[in-house]
């Protein structure tokens, strides 16, 4: 049985990670776990529990000790300072990393996102592109992903990188917040998204399959959706003249899956918000 170590299990991909993995009889979990109130919580549902903070040098090395792989999902990110986002991202992440590499450890899975593109560049953006974050959250995450792109060159880190979508789903209020933001939009503004179960697919396969190390994937659905259409979802209008808005880069935001259905067989489970709205997965 192979023992996974999951960080960020007290968010929201993180803990909806964290319960699948604990369901399969074949592996074992254990997770770092920040807050107190959360430790009971997470060793009834089975997992080794070790407390301690992402900045703690000492609880990460505990983390670490004698696990088989890591699936790094911590992050910092909506409503905290650039230097949080940060320390977290970059700083706590990279030393995270080196943790494993000392430790051992066989896989290394870090969730990135595919805001670090910026700009469309007149078609979906690819892995192999140059990011252009354009704030602190996607910063810190590039500025992560190049110290341990380096790890992996120069020291073997078994390192894979999952770069995700606007993720929502399974009771995730993700989708509601972003509507507030969309009412700004033109409604033909477009919003690659990914349902949790695909991003749990999409973790697991990164961190099974043998020979990719030093591999990044983007992770989304088959349809990005349209502002008029994340509005409809919720029951809203449009507001008057938002068709009419200018859309000044109709492929910002848009990411290229095929490496990851091609190297890792990835096929959506819900290729559309469509599908999950009827199958009940919202």
């Amino acid at each position: 049985m192979t023992t996974t170590l999951i960080t960020g299990v007290t968010g929201a991909v993180g803990s909806r990670y964290a319960r699948r993995l604990l369901a399969d009889p074949d592996r074992a979990v254990r997770v770092l776990v920040r807050a107190e109130e959360q430790v009971p919580l997470w060793r009834d549902r089975g997992a080794e529990v070790i407390p301690g903070d992402l900045r703690d040098l000492d609880a990460v090395k505990r983390a670490v000790s004698g696990v088989d792989a890591v699936v790094h999902l911590a992050a910092a990110f909506r409503g905290v300072p650039d230097e949080e986002a940060i320390a977290v991202n970059h700083g706590a992440s990279v030393a995270l990393a080196r943790a494993a590499l000392a430790a051992g450890v066989a896989r290394f899975v870090f969730a990135s996102t595919t805001l670090v593109y910026g700009p469309g560049r007149g078609r979906p953006a690819r892995e192999d592109d140059e990011p252009q974050p354009g704030h602190a959250y996607p910063a810190s995450k590039v500025a992560a992903e190049r110290d341990m792109l380096r790890l992996h060159r120069e020291e073997g880190l078994p390192l894979r990188i999952v770069r995700l979508a606007f993720v929502y789903g399974e009771g995730d209020p993700h989708l509601d917040w972003v509507r507030g933001p969309a009412r700004t939009w033109p409604a033909h503004q477009r919003l690659q998204v990914v349902h949790h179960a695909d991003v749990a697919q999409a973790l697991t396969r990164a961190l099974d399959t043998d020979g990719v190390d030093g591999r990044i994937y983007n992770v989304a659905d088959d349809a990005p959706i349209t502002a008029w259409e994340l509005l409809a979802l919720g029951g809203e209008a449009p507001e008057a003249g938002a068709a009419d808005r200018v859309l000044a880069d109709p492929w910002q935001g848009i990411a290229d899956t095929m490496r990851i259905r091609k190297e890792l067989g990835y096929r959506p489970i819900y290729p559309t918000v469509y599908a999950a709205r009827e199958a009940g997965a919202m």
